[in-house]
């Protein structure tokens, strides 16, 4: 019902849109069915998951690897020493020893030239280290990726494993198997240091990885220079040389800045293998190696063409010194001889000044190797020594067998102790002198039998099988009867005679029979003629030397001194003069007549022949030098028409013939026989007892000796 007359407005009823609820989600699209998947798929399926885990597995495997590495390298670092206590490693000094004119003739140790640098050496030999060592050298961080996948395929086509053999080491890697990756040697180890750096240089797989932290600590320690300086000063390289400095002045006699290409080359070439290329050794497989040496510096034009033709021209050769090569033994004596301290045992650098005459060495070497040339049948395995001294004991030459080259070798001169023969006869008539009796005093030679208490009759027989009745003692020893240098000792006394013989030397233990006369007793060469040299000098007795000073290098100052090797007078002097008249009969016409010199140089000397010609000697002297020779076999096989007069007796003269070359004639301090009478025969002489060989007394003793004689009225 209206009211009022208006029309109520009323709004459309609308119908309302459903709310969105709040959770309502987008509708859904219909999943597609899975792809079906092809055999392809199944089959790299597990190729993927092994790169996916490898690649998940790698990536932290190299940081932690690389972690570690840097690690190892920083310890590597902060443990380096500087440079300069880098370059000299030796364990042990050197020793050089000289010869008498003050030449260098021999080394032993490790011999230091001392420290150099890349800018105190000639550029040829840094240029043919780089190239011959590590030619990528300045462009690697001390490990070259390149050169071991390089050395690893050379191994594998030479049939070894990919880690064995080369193993394309940088310089900065040697430099670590130099320095034992920061070891040092350790004499309580129980190795010796030649075990402890082969050890330093083994190839391991782990030795290998441990080199490249510390190669990496070295790159980071120093500059390239300063490495290749390192390893210049510690390589090896043959003939007790220590670093470059030294190899130059050992092979080559000069400094290290002054080498030459084809010198340079050689020097490098040592590296792989010292002792094997050494010049020393072999020129010729030296300079072969040299010569590949000079073609890689050409090919990387560190060598202009001219240069490297004038190289292989003009091969480095041997410096006089290091060419020799002589003295081998005479040099182990010295060093077995002097202090261990000073020689062997030395961590200081030694100079040695010693009696060698490197003249007399050759000849002696010379006449040595002549005689078994021409008058030995070729392949036979005899040996022989020499020994020739001055009359107060300083050894001039020793040669120890018939290998002179090098040293460390069994020296028959000094080593080998052999019955002596007939050769210790003149001290049984020296004893015999020294008593009374004369050089025309007679003896008998004849039959001769002797009680000897639990070995029963001893007779002797001479080597002719005949005996020659009564004889002069000159004619007995001339003619080295048996049967009278018996009975002269029987006669004298076997003591004195050990005394006699004790007193000149011959500290071997000395037989106590009859058989003593007869050289039964054993001895060394060196014994032997140094109680000869007592007999040329007038009768005073010497000790073979060798050594004259000892110093330290760069010092002026001597820490040992040896002024000579005269001793006490054994005999008197009138009758050594006697002895050496006697024994020159023995050159000039009896057993020894194969020893007489030239240009009537006169000479002494006396033969010797053991039992069963085990032995050979010839012992003798002119006025200048003594010399001892002794030929045989070490196992003590017999000679084969061998004595003591005949190959020994020619070594001594061709010996002799070569020192005494342009050498005045010098008589022999003997007597004159001439005017003197011929006096009674002596045989039945009545044994005398020798004194005790008389000390001359000093200033101070004949003073209180004076002052006594007044207390008690004695003159």
């Amino acid at each position: 019902m209206a009211r009022s007359g208006k029309t109520r407005l009323v709004a459309d009823r609308r119908k309302a849109a459903p709310a969105k609820s709040a959770a309502a989600k987008p509708a859904r699209r219909k999943r597609k069915p899975p792809a079906r998947r092809g055999l392809v798929y199944w089959l790299l399926w597990p190729v993927r998951l092994v790169l996916r885990l490898g690649w998940a597995v790698g990536w932290r495997s190299a940081v932690v690897v690389l972690a570690l590495l840097a690690l190892a390298t920083m310890f590597n670092y902060a443990r380096i020493p500087d440079m300069a206590t880098l370059a000299d490693g030796r364990a042990r000094g050197s020793v050089t020893l000289q010869d008498r004119s003050g030449e260098t003739f021999a080394w032993r140790g490790d011999n230091f030239g001392g420290l150099i640098t890349t800018d105190s050496i000639s550029p040829y030999l840094r240029d043919a280290v780089v190239a011959s060592e590590d030619k990528r050298f300045y462009g690697h961080l001390g490990v070259s990726p390149r050169g071991i996948a390089g050395a690893m395929r050379t191994n594998i086509a030479a049939g070894r494993s990919p880690l064995s053999g080369a193993g394309g080491s940088t310089i900065t890697q040697q430099v670590a198997k130099l320095l034992c990756l920061g070891n040092d040697y350790d004499p309580s180890s129980g190795m010796t240091e030649a075990e402890f750096e082969a050890d330093c240089r083994a190839g391991s797989v782990w030795r290998k990885l441990k080199e490249i932290p510390y190669a990496l600590a070295l790159e980071a320690k120093f500059t390239k220079d300063e490495i290749l300086s390192i390893y210049l000063n510690r390589a090896y390289l043959g003939a007790g040389a220590r670093g470059f400095a030294a190899a130059s002045q050992r092979y080559f006699g000069k400094s290290v800045a002054r080498l030459e290409p084809a010198e340079a080359a050689m020097l490098s070439g040592l590296l792989p293998a010292p002792s094997y290329y050494a010049p020393t050794n072999d020129l010729q497989r030296a300079r072969d190696r040299a010569a590949t040496v000079l073609r890689l510096m050409h090919e990387q034009g560190l060598l202009t063409t001219a240069e490297y033709t004038r190289a292989l021209e003009n091969p480095a050769d041997l410096s006089p010194a290091a060419r020799q090569d002589t003295g081998g033994y005479f040099a182990d004596w010295v060093m077995s001889d002097a202090p261990d301290f000073l020689t062997s045992e030395t961590t200081e650098d030694v100079i040695v000044r010693t009696t060698l005459d490197k003249d007399i060495q050759r000849a002696a070497e010379e006449a040595l190797e002549y005689v078994f040339d021409e008058k030995v049948r070729e392949g036979s395995e005899a040996q022989a020594a020499i020994v020739v001294m001055s009359a107060d004991g300083a050894v001039r030459a020793m040669v120890g067998g018939r290998n002179t080259r090098g040293g460390g070798q069994f020296n028959r001169a000094v080593q080998a102790v052999r019955q002596t023969g007939s050769s210790f006869k003149p001290f049984v008539y020296a004893a015999a002198l020294d008593l009374g009796w004369s050089w025309d005093s007679v003896i008998f030679d004849g039959p001769l039998a002797i009680d000897v208490p639990g070995s029963g009759t001893y007779s002797p027989d001479n080597y002719s099988n005949r005996f020659y009745g009564e004889v002069t003692l000159t004619q007995a020893l001339a003619q080295s009867m048996n049967t009278a240098a018996v009975r002269l000792s029987e006669n004298v006394g076997r003591d004195v005679v050990r005394n006699v013989a004790a007193d000149f030397g011959i500290e071997s233990d000395l037989a106590q029979g009859p058989a003593l006369a007869l050289g039964v007793s054993e001895s060394t060469l060196l014994e032997m003629t140094g109680a000869f040299a007592g007999i040329l000098n007038g009768g005073t007795s010497v000790t073979p030397y060798g050594l004259n000073s000892l110093s330290l290098r760069d010092e002026t100052g001597a820490l040992l001194d040896h002024e000579g090797g005269l001793g006490e007078r054994v005999i008197q002097e009138a009758a050594a003069r006697q002895l050496v008249y006697m024994m020159s009969r023995v050159v000039e016409e009896g057993t020894g007549q194969r020893a007489k010199l030239p240009d009537g140089r006169p000479a002494a000397g006396k033969t010797g022949t053991t039992q069963a010609a085990r032995d050979a000697w010839f012992i003798g002297f002119t006025g200048d030098y003594v010399a001892g020779v002794w030929m045989g076999y070490d196992d003590n096989t017999p000679l084969t028409g061998v004595t003591g007069g005949g190959l020994p007796a020619e070594i001594w003269r061709e010996t002799m013939l070569r020192v005494h070359q342009g050498l005045p004639i010098k008589p022999l301090p003997m007597i004159d026989p001439g005017p003197q009478t011929r006096r009674a025969p002596q045989v039945a002489q009545p044994q005398q007892q020798r004194r005790t060989p008389r000390r001359q007394p000093d200033i101070a003793e004949r003073i209180l000796m004076d002052v006594l004689g007044g207390i008690f009225g004695r003159n």
